[in-house]
């Protein structure tokens, strides 16, 4: 398991340069789950390198899977005969909930297993209702225990299926079961979200015909079962991009940022285009998967004003509810107030107060709406990261604007997610500095 770590920031200094964006970390976890359909090899590119995939790893080759990096991004997978369930890493399967998504792959492959209760961020109550009822509708019986879930199936059968909430990982999860029945199956209320859409492709490549794909209608005509040599790439991920436009924007930098899937941006650029973002963007061009989408953005220093309505999340083509957090660093250099709603987690708004730490002006209205006061001056402060990905990394991207030294401690929630993160800050002008935890 990784050790504690902290960073050091040195903070107030402007980013410069070009930065490209790095692989979806959705991407990888939900890839890494579907190369179990096929029963041979499976390579994968683009697999990013962080600790949620290196969970992932070690549950699979817990249960007999053969998982090989061949290079920096390239996972190589290969099933066993016989899946040993009862050998399943239950440390790692409870620190992640991306771990869920095993149940639609191994479903096709062993009856009846358990899995352990998901972990992950902690924000709140996640049901797995939406999992639950679409895996039902297919044949899957799942029956909760008090620390683990009892997952079987006799018979699987194609289905109509209305989904309980757009989730993602539900999606997935369905998706993947539905892909090995034979038959067509309907998922109605789907969220079209870029994982979704990744996964979507990937099955195509093994032969899974999938009418709707970016809709919220998935019409999925299954196969009976798939053995053969599959390669697929994952392509880049909208978030990390965005954490880049958020960081320029609260260094007031000029930054281009490489390789941006612009599908999954559109509606966060309108928004920061009318509280006065000035930015340029090339023309589209292909991911390595050959379908998604990317530009080149160069972020320009701007002056910021808040908007006269709120900055809220919605399923895919709204704001992408992982992109929220990053207006309410943004925020606290527009001028005005700026209402920000993060209606779908619990007690993530929470989190963002901590940048009050840094001298941030934030009130929370209720555990899902902040008022941010801008444009205030960010200081240095010495902050422990919050226990949920994204509002851990707004704190990182406070102390880059922040003068002075900072000090964020026990970033295992930051590389959960992000890849060689300080490294590549300081490649475009920060200083962060990794120090081992105390």
């Amino acid at each position: 398991m990784a050790e504690s770590l902290d960073f050091k920031v040195t903070g107030g200094r402007k980013l410069s340069g070009s930065i490209h964006t790095n692989f979806s970390k959705n991407g990888s976890v939900v890839l890494l789950c579907a190369a179990l359909i096929n029963k041979g090899k499976t390579t994968l590119h683009g697999i990013s390198h962080i600790e949620e995939v290196n969970r992932l790893i070690e549950i699979m080759e817990s249960i007999g899977v053969k998982v090989t990096w061949v290079k920096k991004n390239t996972l190589e997978i290969v099933p066993p005969k016989k899946f040993a369930m009862s050998k399943l890493d239950k440390d790692a399967a409870a620190k992640v909930r991306s771990s869920l998504m095993f149940i639609g792959s191994l479903i096709h492959h062993v009856p009846k297993f358990n899995l352990p209760h998901a972990g992950g961020c902690k924000m709140g109550n996640r049901t797995i209702a939406a999992h639950r009822y679409g895996l039902e509708e297919l044949g899957v019986k799942i029956v909760t225990k008090e620390s683990h879930y009892e997952i079987s199936a006799k018979k699987l059968k194609p289905a109509d299926i209305v989904m309980y909430e757009a989730g993602d990982t539900a999606a997935n999860n369905i998706l993947m079961a539905a892909a090995l029945i034979p038959g067509t199956t309907i998922i109605r209320f789907a969220p079209p979200n870029y994982q979704v859409q990744e996964l979507c492709f990937f099955l195509e490549k093994m032969g899974v015909t999938i009418e709707g794909v970016g809709t919220t209608t998935l019409t999925v005509h299954g196969i009976k079962s798939f053995n053969a040599p599959l390669e697929y790439n994952n392509s880049e991920d909208p978030i990390e991009s965005m954490m880049l436009i958020s960081a320029a924007i609260v260094t007031d930098s000029k930054l281009t940022i490489t390789r941006a899937p612009i599908d999954f941006l559109s509606v966060e650029l309108l928004k920061l285009e009318k509280m006065g973002l000035k930015y340029t963007k090339t023309k589209r061009y292909k991911s390595y998967n050959g379908r998604t989408d990317l530009v080149d953005l160069t972020i320009m220093p701007s002056k910021l004003k808040a908007v006269s309505d709120k900055i809220h999340a919605l399923p895919y083509p709204g704001i992408n509810t992982d992109n929220l957090p990053f207006f309410v660093p943004i925020a606290t250099q527009a001028t005005g107030v700026t209402l920000i709603h993060d209606w779908m987690w619990e007690t993530r708004a929470i989190y963002f107060t901590e940048l009050n730490r840094l001298g941030a002006q934030l009130t929370l209205a209720d555990p899902h709406r902040v008022f941010v006061t801008g444009k205030t001056k960010l200081k240095a402060a010495q902050v422990v990261c919050p226990p949920a990905l994204r509002p851990a990394m707004i704190i990182l991207i406070a102390m880059l604007a922040a003068e002075g030294t900072s000090i964020l401690r026990n970033i295992y929630s930051i590389n959960r997610g992000y890849e060689e993160i300080a490294a590549r800050l300081n490649s475009i002008g920060a200083t962060v500095e990794v120090l081992k935890g105390e």
